[in-house]
C-alpha cells in the first residue's frame, strides 16, 4: 500500500545539509519537470524580479513575503524528512517525531507527500522549506503546474493499493489510474445518528489514521484488507465501491 497526502503551507524551519535532488524518490522520471519547475520559481523570486509578480503568483500577504527570499535558497538551506518539514493540522495529528523508528520506517516504505515543487515524494526524503503551492502560477513555466505533473508522474509505476488523502488541487497534479486505488473521505456521526462531511477535524482524522497504521505496522494490499484492519482498530470505515469514507463520531479523533 501506498499512502498520498497532500503538503502544507506551513514549513518547519531548520535542517542541516542541503538539497540533493539525486536523494529524492522516483528520479529520473521526475527529475525533468522536478528542474522546469524549481527553475520557474527561483526565476520568480529573484533578487532582480519584480516582487509584486512573485506575491500575486505565490498568493502571499503582507505577513509572508518573507517566503519570497525562502525561495531564493532552495538549494542551500537546511533540509529534513518531508514528513518532518511540513506542519499544520494534519502533520500535528500524525506527529512523526513521535511514532518511533519502527513506525517512521512504515512512513517512509508507504507514505508519499505530493509536493507542487518536488512531485511526489516519499515521507523521509529530505527537503528545504519552501513557498509553492499546486494552485500557484510561474510565469516563466508557461503552464499551469498540473501540466507538468501529471504526464511526469504518470511515467511512475502503479503500486498494487493506494490510499489517496490528497486535496483536490494536489489530486490534480498526479491522478489516480483507473484501478490504482481510492480517495479517503471523512464524516461525522452527530447526535442525531446523521453522517455528514466533517471540515473542520478532517485533516486531524486523516493524520491520525495514519499515525495509527504506521504504529501497527500494517501491511495493507486491497480495500478489504483496509476495512478489516480499521475494524479491528475500532475505526468505521464505509465502501460504496468508489470511495472510502472514515466515519468519525462528534469531536476530533483520539490520539492513537
Amino acid at each position: 500500500m501506498q499512502i498520498l497526502l497532500p503538503p502544507s503551507e506551513t514549513k518547519r524551519e531548520g535542517g542541516s545539509g542541503s538539497l540533493d535532488t539525486e536523494l529524492l524518490a522516483f528520479g529520473p522520471a521526475l527529475t525533468p519537470a522536478r528542474e522546469a519547475v524549481r527553475a520557474a520559481l527561483e526565476a520568480l523570486c529573484a533578487p532582480d524580479a519584480d516582487e509584486e509578480t512573485a506575491v500575486k503568483a505565490l498568493k502571499l500577504g503582507v505577513k509572508n513575503r518573507g517566503e519570497i527570499a525562502r525561495n531564493r535558497s532552495i538549494g542551500s538551506s537546511g533540509i529534513m524528512a518531508a514528513i518532518d518539514r511540513y506542519t499544520g493540522v494534519l502533520y500535528d495529528a500524525l506527529d512523526a517525531q513521535t511514532i518511533g523508528a519502527q513506525a517512521r520506517a512504515w512512513c517512509g516504505a508507504h507514505v508519499q507527500i505530493q509536493s507542487a515543487l518536488f512531485g511526489r515524494v516519499r515521507a523521509l526524503d529530505p527537503i528545504p522549506a519552501y513557498r509553492l503551492s499546486a494552485s500557484s502560477k510561474l510565469p516563466d513555466l508557461g503552464k499551469p503546474l498540473k501540466r507538468v505533473w501529471a504526464p511526469a508522474h504518470e511515467e511512475l509505476d502503479a503500486p498494487a493499493f493506494t490510499l489517496d488523502l490528497r486535496s483536490k488541487d494536489y489530486a490534480q497534479l498526479a491522478p489516480l489510474r483507473a484501478g490504482e486505488g481510492h480517495s479517503l473521505h471523512v464524516a461525522q456521526r452527530g447526535a442525531d445518528g446523521q453522517v455528514r462531511a466533517l471540515n473542520h477535524f478532517n485533516k486531524a482524522a486523516k493524520g491520525d489514521l495514519v499515525r495509527r497504521l504506521a504504529q501497527t505496522g500494517q501491511a495493507v494490499s486491497s480495500v478489504e484488507e483496509l476495512i478489516a484492519w480499521a475494524k479491528d482498530a475500532g475505526l468505521n470505515l464505509d465502501f460504496d465501491g468508489d470511495t472510502l469514507t472514515l466515519v468519525t463520531e462528534l469531536g476530533a479523533p483520539t490520539r492513537a
